[in-house]
């Protein structure tokens, strides 16, 4: 496989899109956007994809009116049967699963090494919550002395999903799966960054034999489509993943509505690394898992924490290691690296190497452009901070590692704890005690010992504080996608309090 046969495809896959742009999916049929259009450009060289229907609250309210129509039906169905069409669905991606990891690293400049199997976790996604879908509305029998009390599971209604630019495929298959999987119809709302894949889950979902409002797709911006559909009566809830700031503003959107919301927010991750730590391992996990992915990702770990006794060592070679990370064009098997996303995200990440400089810490690796073309920087790694610089405490969401010390398991707790966020942590050590106790006081919704991020679907995905609210995986997607109802049958003539007789 070489760089050029990878462009050769992707020109093919991607010239109907440059011929008829990218429509938006509103019941089963193709639909301009009545905001007109908007261009996306490649991070690779700033080239046009191509246009995309730009949906405003017109082609909210069309969507969210077919998925309000479509719901009685869906939701009858038998779980036998959603189960058959989501597994078709994963068939679908299966695929086209090398169309969609080349249009995904075109879209977002993410690396062929980690997209190429993108697709099939989605498809994994699918078929794993097609598996439960039989099962989603059963319930518990919870008896007493006098009645016996029936739990059951019902879906909640049409629901909106707004999924980030940075893994779009795959985290859009971790919210619309479970909710189809319960009985749900969706409109989904795609980052106007990264619309390439959404479109080609909703044709395949449509290919498998989803009916039509069942799953909706209107393209936008978040300050009209995205609000439009955060604000609109027929919708239920809304799963987001984003930013925290992007949260704050949905829940005050959709509080006139009551509307029901679940957020996968921002990280500031620590990955703390004791002395007695399998130093080797650890330093693999700690380079891969920020600087993987380009660093777009909410559960990297963005700040180092490395015991005092064993900094200067592990420091060094990190930064040997980072300086080697191979940043290149997304679609050559050997980049490690990509481009950012959007000029936008390049000048914020950017402008946090001047804040490092500015605060004092010490820029060991890279922080600057590569090249002249596209939104590529160096692998960037700050060493000497102090949990108050802003490098320790906001989210860059880039390639870019803050290097703390500490002295003891107690200083290390204090400053692991000491922003907003709490959505993962990460803990090197080989004392069990250790692990257990701090873990246990850990403040972050998701936790790794002697591991990177490894995601097993039954688990519970989310965060704590200002990472988010609720969580995603498992039984637990069923607990926002669905409404729980006690029936409490009374088993015999229990006692009655008689008034006024």
């Amino acid at each position: 496989m070489t760089l050029q046969t990878q462009l050769e495809k992707l020109d093919r896959h991607l010239a109907r899109f440059r011929e008829g742009g990218i429509l938006n999916l509103i019941d089963g049929k193709d639909a301009e956007g009545s905001g007109g259009t908007f261009q996306t450009h490649s991070p690779v060289d700033e080239s046009l994809i191509a246009t995309v229907a730009r949906g405003t609250a017109t082609d909210i309210d069309r969507a969210a009116e077919a998925a309000k129509a479509a719901f009685p039906a869906w939701a009858a169905l038998s779980g036998d049967k959603r189960k058959a069409v989501l597994h078709r669905i994963a068939d679908g991606i299966e695929a086209r699963a090398e169309e969609i990891a080349l249009c995904e690293c075109w879209d977002t400049g993410q690396a062929w090494r980690f997209m190429s199997k993108a697709a099939l976790r989605g498809a994994e996604n699918f078929r794993y919550f097609a598996d439960l879908a039989p099962s989603a509305r059963d319930g518990k029998t919870l008896p007493t002395k006098d009645h016996l009390n029936v739990t059951s599971r019902r879906p909640i209604g049409p629901v909106g999903v707004i999924t980030p630019w940075n893994t779009p495929f795959m985290l859009s298959t971790w919210k619309i799966a479970p909710a189809l999987a319960a009985g749900c119809t969706v409109v989904h709302k795609p980052a106007e960054f990264s619309p390439l894949t959404a479109r080609l889950l909703a044709e395949i979902a449509q290919e498998a034999g989803l009916p039509p409002g069942v799953l909706n797709l209107v393209n936008g911006f978040g300050e009209d489509a995205g609000r439009a559909l955060t604000e609109h009566p027929a919708i239920k809830a809304i799963g987001f993943v984003g930013e925290s700031r992007t949260g704050s503003m949905i829940m005050k959107q959709g509080a006139d509505t009551l509307k029901r919301v679940h957020f996968e927010l921002g990280g500031k991750n620590p990955v703390v690394v004791f002395d007695d730590a399998d130093i080797e391992r650890a330093l693999d996990a700690v380079i891969f898992m920020i600087y993987s992915l380009n660093g777009e990702r909410c559960t990297s770990s963005s700040r180092l924490l490395v015991q005092e006794s064993i900094a200067e060592e592990f420091q060094a070679r990190l930064v040997e290691r980072v300086n080697r990370i191979r940043v290149g064009h997304p679609l050559d098997p050997e980049t490690e690296m990509g481009p950012l996303i959007h000029k936008t995200h390049f000048d914020k990440v950017t402008f946090y190497v001047d804040i490092g400089k500015a605060d004092g810490a010490t820029l060991a690796a890279g922080g600057m452009r590569v090249g002249d073309k596209g939104w590529f920087v160096r692998p960037t790694l700050f060493t000497g901070a102090t949990p108050q610089m802003r490098i320790a405490q906001e989210e860059v969401f880039g390639p870019f590692l803050t290097s703390l010390t500490f002295r003891d398991e107690a200083e290390a707790l204090e400053i692991a704890n000491s922003t907003a966020y709490g959505l993962t942590g990460y803990l090197w050590t080989n004392d069990l005690t250790r692990a257990l106790r701090f873990s246990e006081a850990l403040e972050a919704g998701m936790i790794w010992v002697n591991s990177e991020n490894v995601r097993h679907l039954p688990t519970p995905f989310g965060g704590v504080k200002a990472s988010g609210i609720g969580r995603d995986g498992g039984d637990w997607s069923f607990e926002f996608y669905m409404e729980q109802k006690n029936t409490a049958f009374a088993l015999g003539n229990h006692k009655i309090q008689r008034l006024g007789a």
